[in-house]
């Protein structure tokens, strides 16, 4: 039996939620999802600009769990980029933490 997953700190929520290409209709495209701590992640990792241990410490997850979160939310956007898809944030395993 599988180790159930820790609850990630998530300090903000997104404000917005859906991203599409402008200018295509979106019953015409595919979406990849963007989860909340994923979210969180690229926010902590690329906009706060905190390396991977200080990061996982806001997040009270592991390096090596970070680490694989900022990978697939990564992941997730580049494939909606290059493929011209929307990206919905959306779902996870999270806790929102104020402060």
């Amino acid at each position: 039996m599988a180790r159930p997953p820790k609850c990630r700190i998530v300090r903000q929520q997104p404000s917005v939620t859906y991203y599409k290409p402008r200018g295509v209709p979106l019953r015409e495209m595919e979406e990849v999802t963007l989860t909340v701590e994923g979210f969180e992640a690229l926010r902590l990792s690329e906009v706060e600009g905190l390396d991977q241990d200080a990061a996982s410490e806001k997040m009270g997850v592991s390096r090596q769990t970070f680490g694989r979160i900022l990978a697939e939310a990564r992941k997730a956007v580049a494939t909606a980029i290059v493929n011209g898809w929307a990206i919905r944030i959306d779902g996870g395993n999270y806790k929102v933490v104020e402060g």
